[in-house]
């Protein structure tokens, strides 16, 4: 191995290490973040648990049960040493454990929030380079005020217009997903699917826009060109993985966005999901499911956003490694 590729190694290796450390400690932030701010809430789950009317005995005997009369300290140490083992705590109201809530949610929101990417990515790739190829253009335009007009909207507002259009008055599709297997009847998912879709197509596709006019206008696509390369090739070969970069650390926010706009989706459409899971949490002041299923995002954020600091260095190294 010579020498110049055992220091570009010895830099990625260096750069992962450090990125791995950042992730760590910001999953450490999440963890003590989430434990104080379910402390700070108003009310009492105990008193929640104990009914309409009641006594103080009672709320006292539940609150030694669930061991919350111990201090806040102890309570966050157990809690995050069975993090570490997995363990994300025990539903206070149902007694299951809180992983296993999760997983019961997990089936509906993945597969929500898996199709919602795979249409998402390549449809923003396609309009973006469809929109450069037309810099200026009728198209170009047409499609510059449209994404303008649909991200104004907010998703919850596109969510009542298109059930009320195509699941009442055309009656095309389900307006929602009562009584419903999102797995065995996949026409449930598609009003959410068009919603959850709608707004980050129209900021990727405009940045994969820029990103390509900058890279058609660069020197080594000018020289690609005069070596008698195709268009296409160069285009989709050369211009393009360029032009991702940027877009890649706008899909790592649009995750981020997911991970709260399908709870909203799954709300409005009765998608029997993590959001379905948490919206019950919060009515009944279930603390640790609140607790772990916000752990998990925030996790899921923390590697998102690490897979695309690599994505981005992998699709351009220099100007990831000036950023």
């Amino acid at each position: 191995m010579t020498a110049l590729a055992t220091t570009r190694v010895t830099g990625r290796l260096s750069w992962t290490g450090r990125r791995l450390l950042l992730g760590s400690a910001q999953t450490a932030a999440v963890v003590v973040f989430v434990f104080a701010l379910t402390e700070a809430l108003p009310g009492d789950a105990a008193v929640a648990l104990a009914g309409d009317q009641p006594d103080s005995e009672r709320i006292a005997r539940i609150r030694a049960a669930l061991d919350l009369d111990r201090p806040a300290a102890e309570r966050f140490l157990d809690w995050a040493a069975g993090l570490v083992r997995g363990d994300l705590g025990t539903s206070l109201v149902s007694g299951r454990p809180v992983a296993g809530l999760l997983g019961d949610g997990l089936g509906p929101t993945a597969l929500l929030a898996g199709v919602t990417l795979a249409v998402l990515l390549p449809l923003s790739a396609g309009l973006g380079v469809l929109c450069a190829r037309r810099e200026g253009g009728p198209l170009d335009r047409t499609l510059s005020a449209l994404t303008l007009a649909v991200h104004s909207v907010p998703e919850f507002a596109l969510g009542v217009l298109l059930a009320g259009l195509f699941g009442l008055w055309l009656g095309w599709l389900p307006p929602t997903a009562v009584g419903a297997d999102p797995l065995t009847e996949p026409a449930v998912l598609v009003l959410p699917i068009l919603v959850l879709v709608s707004r980050p197509v129209c900021t990727i596709s405009r940045l994969v826009r820029a990103g390509m006019i900058d890279a058609m206008a660069s020197p080594y696509v000018a020289q690609a060109l005069r070596y008698g390369i195709g268009g296409a090739r160069v285009r989709w070969a050369h211009a393009l993985p360029n032009a991702l970069a940027p877009a890649a650390q706008q899909v790592a926010r649009t995750c981020d966005w997911l991970l709260g706009g399908v709870i909203v989706v799954e709300a409005l459409f009765v998608v029997p999901g993590l959001g379905t899971v948490l919206v019950d949490a919060v009515a009944a002041r279930d603390l640790p499911v609140v607790q772990g299923m916000a752990v998990v995002f925030g996790t899921v954020t923390v590697l998102v956003n690490l897979g695309a600091d690599a994505l981005t260095r992998a699709l351009a190294p220099r100007a990831a490694a000036a950023a």
